[in-house]
């Protein structure tokens, strides 16, 4: 895990990182750059100098309003990320300075260094992109595991992708073209492009029902349904689900408290009463319990990036240290792709 330090401006001496510190609940204005020393790996550790790293909505949730897997205030945001092999921990192997690595974080990727251990890195193989890579780790391994995990579709089939232009949304989008699965994208009207350029068929996300809306171009219902919004709609992606397909429900968005316990109530209830196949999928959950499936399948997607088989979307790149205006930019909505903050000498480029 990433260490916490307490710090003051003036109490830092040697060697030092500058990171992003998230210090109090709020809007962007509470994330404060800070400086704090610069550690040495431990044991069974690596050091990373960081490239990129990923701005997201659970940076939103942890900075808002707290997540169940954030360390205490104050702390370092940033869930996922690319750097280089800045230092090695004794007992390490299989790594060299300078290796290009990447890791599901859940905290810390705001910064310059982040020292983790080193079973959380993974090599990037060469000729890959750090921005794609850096949206392979979170938005498309949950779409990935989502649909090859918890859906188990197969060619040929039909889902109905709700909040289809969100990250997560635009990254199903993008594996079920992949995947050879006809994919039905609910987002509002001004969004429709952006569903079609995927190769889905666009419906109206908000103004009219799910349920009503997928079943006129499907009427038998699709089989399977992906909601990353809960609330409603997440029922209507049930009702929009034919008999004995496949409910997924992957997020806190705009629930909390009561609602998500509604939420699991009508995922791992209501769903099979009508005769679905309701799951939750939670990332961080599943990396925590085992993470060789997330390794699994990042090389799975690694290959598909490769050879051009889907192409991850990058919005804007921010400054590493902006992390303030990325979230800005974050939470007024209508992006297109992933927000990255990227190190100095690539922000150039």
């Amino acid at each position: 895990m990433l260490r916490s330090y307490p710090w003051h401006p003036r109490a830092v001496t040697g060697p030092t990182l500058q990171a992003v510190m998230l210090t109090r609940r709020g809007g962007p204005e509470v994330l404060e750059r800070v400086e704090l020393p610069l550690p040495a790996p431990g044991p069974g550790e690596l050091r990373v100098r960081v490239r990129v790293t990923g701005v997201g909505a659970t940076d939103v949730t942890m900075r808002r309003r707290g997540y169940l897997y954030a360390p205490k205030l104050p702390f370092v945001p940033g869930y996922e990320t690319v750097g280089d092999v800045d230092a090695i921990g004794d007992g390490v192997q299989g790594f060299a300075i300078g290796d290009r690595v990447c890791a599901l974080l859940v905290y810390g990727g705001y910064a310059t260094h982040v020292v983790r251990g080193a079973e959380h890195w993974v090599k990037v193989p060469d000729g890959l992109d750090d921005g794609a890579v850096c949206a392979l780790l979170l938005n498309y391994v949950t779409a990935y595991q989502a649909i090859h995990g918890n859906a188990r579709l197969q060619p040929g089939q039909t889902a109905l992708v709700d909040a289809a232009n969100g990250g997560v949304g635009q990254a199903l989008l993008d594996l079920l073209r992949a995947h050879g699965v006809r994919a039905i994208g609910a987002a509002a009207a001004a969004r429709h492009p952006l569903v079609r350029a995927y190769g889905a068929e666009p419906i109206e996300g908000r103004a009219a029902r799910l349920d009503d809306a997928t079943r006129a171009v499907v009427p038998a219902g699709v089989d399977a349904a992906f909601d990353g919004i809960g609330g409603p709609q997440l029922r209507e992606c049930i009702r929009a689900t034919r008999r004995g397909g496949a409910v997924v429900w992957y997020g806190f968005m705009n629930v909390h408290g009561l609602g998500v316990v509604r939420n699991f109530v009508d995922i791992f209830v209501g769903a099979r009463l009508r005769g679905r196949r309701g799951s939750f999928y939670g990332i961080t959950a599943q990396y925590r319990k085992d993470r060789r499936p997330f390794q699994r399948d990042l090389a799975a997607l690694f290959a598909l990036l490769a050879a051009g088989t889907i192409q991850p979307k990058i919005a804007e790149r921010f400054p590493l240290l902006d992390a303030r205006a990325a979230n800005e930019r974050l939470e007024r909505g209508g992006i297109d792709g992933k927000l990255l903050l990227v190190a100095a000498a690539l922000t150039a480029r």
